[in-house]
């Protein structure tokens, strides 16, 4: 079985502020608040979720070939 990897490094599209964070297992994030700019990113059509859209890593769901779970 493939190993996960559970941290991605977030890039605002607004600002470009990047910050590493620990994507949950057991849901995926819907909504994500810069913390330079205060712009609040959600999924871009056909991602599901913030990790998938602008993070280095895909969500753990998406690793692991299964559907998204939202928060």
């Amino acid at each position: 079985m493939k190993e996960i990897i559970l941290e991605s490094t977030i890039r605002c599209p607004v600002c470009g502020h990047m910050k590493t964070e620990t994507m949950p297992t057991d849901s995926c994030r819907f909504f994500y608040e810069c913390e330079s700019c205060s712009t609040v990113m959600r999924p871009k059509a056909g991602d599901c979720c913030v990790f998938c859209s602008y993070g280095s890593v895909k969500c753990p769901s998406i690793q692991q070939g299964s559907a998204c779970r939202h928060e």
